[in-house]
């Protein structure tokens, strides 16, 4: 028998983050599920309520506080991450405000950047190797939007922060 393999996936509450929670619970992992929202009793998947954990990335100690609770329920054994948590506006450079500009780069930059280095450390300790897996936003793919500048801002961050980190964990598997 095989061990079940171990999904962190963040912004599970919708949208790509619920088809990716029901696509790796029907493959027979186990996923604990993020998101600022508590557990909603109607998700259609196992184990559900017991694996989610209550997050709010734009609060670095509330995230940390959480990735706490991460590593408690994972013992260690970690296979994959998805960092699929983000936020935007539609504020132009003329109008974006300091305050929204951080707020975004909170959640998308930080917050990612926070479970990356976070699931690396559980994957490189546990010798197992892993996936961690950023979704940038298929919006930002040629890095000109209108209207969105920390938004795109922030996915380009990720891009950025994917491609070096894929370098330095290479020897790690």
């Amino acid at each position: 028998m095989t061990e079940q393999k171990t999904l962190v996936l963040t912004g599970a509450s919708r949208g790509i983050g619920h088809a990716t929670v029901k696509r790796f619970s029907a493959e027979g992992w186990r996923v604990l599920t993020c998101s600022r929202q508590p557990f909603d009793p109607r998700c259609p998947w196992p184990g559900g309520e017991e694996n989610h954990i209550q997050i709010d990335l734009a609060d670095p100690n509330k995230t940390i506080e959480a990735i706490a609770t991460i590593k408690s329920k994972i013992n260690g054994r970690l296979h994959a991450l998805v960092n699929n948590a983000g936020i935007q506006d539609r504020q132009y450079l003329l109008d974006e405000s300091a305050q929204g500009w951080d707020r975004i780069h909170a959640v998308n930059v930080r917050g990612t950047f926070l479970m990356m280095r976070e699931a690396a450390k559980a994957m490189v300790a546990g010798e197992q190797g892993g996936r961690i897996i950023n979704i940038a936003s298929a919006t930002v793919a040629g890095m000109i939007v209108k209207g969105g500048l920390s938004y795109t801002a922030s996915k380009g961050a990720v891009m950025a922060m994917s491609g070096t980190s894929a370098l330095e964990l290479a020897p790690h598997r």
